[in-house]
């Protein structure tokens, strides 16, 4: 057996005559008047082929190993069908079964399943219909991120997952220590393990200070930036919330491009293409998937899709954004004035009922921003843009970086920071500072929207958030 073989999605085109083998798990198995018509799919496209198994074709005690979960390969006969769905099926005349699965326990039947219950079977729920399918988008969207910024002369770079720096300045990191008890492990109740930390000088810990899991790529992309033009990072990120919501994770996928000799006009343009190109792409090579999302999770979903990818995005200032929520007569749960960070009721009205697609919001307040944004002449903002699209609010942040070594010094100061650790993010103002500007997306919240899943955890093969994780 060798990985180039003929995989399900090109089945369908096969030459009827054809002497071939079906690899996959089957999907469901039903017979009759002693022919069984058995559903097989190896996850490489969204629809299962039909393999036709004559009567005493294949011996009985073999045949009974085929139920819902099984493994197998059938060889035969690339036949006409007569079904509807499908040109050609198989006419099986020999069976091999690599694993079987017991129909009394195999969790995943055809019976419908909650999306909480697939949750504590992730190891098996990309097997079934939607879970294939957003693997196999998510998949794609990957593909085509790489692409976008390959064809536009990006590099692609690896940043550190552990860090002495918090990128954002809000301390919610994952500390990473080996500073562990001698008498750890000791085994918990559920069966897991536990340790307990010692009380050590941060010099005598592994890495000789306090280290972390990295909550951004950023602030290491902007060094490649600053010899190397336009770069991207595409990798892991961490972040110590303590929050069960729909949209957050623990553990989720960034992509962060940082561009010298580039404001905030250039920034905007980047992401907008992102966006319409990603999804453009996405829409090509996905069909039958992103049909299947519209019909099951979220109507309209290719409409708005479309949308996207053929809209010009508005761009508003945060003011304007602001004076044009407060006039809207909307009785919002959270209320609105000039200096608070919008809340994503705020951003869908804006996107949703007073525009009518995707909106870039700038000059935010430096307040409610990062440090490493670069101050405008009133004081009072900072040249910061989010990207909102209709459905889901926010889906992009990014700015121009501040590239002047003093104001970026002070604004170290005021969020509490200490110089110290940031030297080196310094030095690149010391030592041919340049403009530059750059962006973050959560791969997570884009799979969100492409898909229409409402939950995040269902958009990542392992879910990782506050008390969970599992697998």
């Amino acid at each position: 057996m060798d990985y180039r073989r003929t995989y399900v999605r090109d089945l369908f085109a096969a030459t009827p005559g054809t002497e071939i083998s079906v690899f996959g798990w089957v999907k469901t198995r039903r017979d009759s008047k002693g022919i069984s018509f058995v559903q097989v799919s190896d996850g490489s496209c969204f629809r299962d082929f039909q393999v036709v198994v004559p009567a005493g074709a294949i011996p009985d005690a073999e045949l009974a190993k085929v139920s819902t979960g099984a493994c197998v390969r059938f060889d035969g006969t690339i036949v006409e069908s007569p079904a509807a769905l499908q040109a050609v099926e198989l006419s099986a005349t020999g069976l091999e079964v690599f694993g079987e699965a017991d129909p009394q326990t195999y969790p995943l039947q055809k019976k419908g399943a909650s999306f909480e219950f697939l949750r504590e079977i992730a190891h098996l729920r990309a097997r079934g219909n939607t879970f294939g399918a957003v693997f196999r988008v998510r998949a794609q969207a990957a593909q085509a991120i790489n692409e976008f910024f390959h064809h536009r002369g990006f590099h692609y770079i690896h940043t550190p997952i552990i860090t002495a720096s918090d990128a954002e300045g809000a301390g919610a990191m994952f500390q990473v220590t080996t500073a562990l008890e001698a008498n750890a492990p000791l085994e918990a109740p559920d069966g897991h393990f536990s340790y307990r930390l010692k009380t050590v000088n941060p010099s005598d810990d592994f890495f000789g200070r306090p280290a972390y899991l990295t909550v951004s790529g950023q602030l290491n992309a902007e060094t490649l930036a600053m010899g190397m033009t336009n770069v991207y990072t595409f990798g892991p990120t961490f972040r110590a919330e303590n929050s069960s919501t729909s949209r957050h994770l623990a553990e989720f996928w960034m992509v962060e491009p940082e561009m010298a000799f580039c404001d905030l006009e250039g920034d905007m343009n980047l992401a907008e293409e992102f966006l319409k190109e990603v999804i453009g792409n996405v829409l090509d090579h996905c069909g039958d998937d992103l049909a299947f999302f519209n019909q099951r999770i979220e109507p309209q979903l290719l409409t708005t899709l479309d949308h996207v990818v053929n809209s010009p995005f508005e761009r508003l200032t945060y003011t304007e954004a602001v004076a044009m929520l407060e006039a809207s007569g909307e009785n919002f749960e959270f209320p609105v004035a000039w200096g608070i960070d919008l809340q994503s009721e705020h951003e869908r009205w804006l996107t949703d009922v007073k525009v009518g697609r995707p909106v870039i919001l700038t000059d935010y307040p430096k307040e409610i921003k990062a440090f490493y944004m670069r101050a405008n002449d009133d004081g009072r903002t900072v040249r910061a843009m989010d990207v909102l699209a209709p459905r889901i609010g926010e889906i992009i942040g990014g700015s121009q970086r501040e590239e002047r070594l003093g104001h970026l010094e002070a604004r170290i100061d005021e969020a509490g920071l200490p110089r110290a650790a940031y030297s080196w993010y310094l030095d690149l103002r010391r030592y041919g500072s340049a403009p530059h500007a750059g962006f973050g997306l959560g791969f997570e919240r884009l799979l969100m929207y492409i898909t229409g899943m409402k939950n995040i955890r269902d958009v990542i093969p392992y879910h990782r958030t506050s008390g969970n994780a599992e697998f």
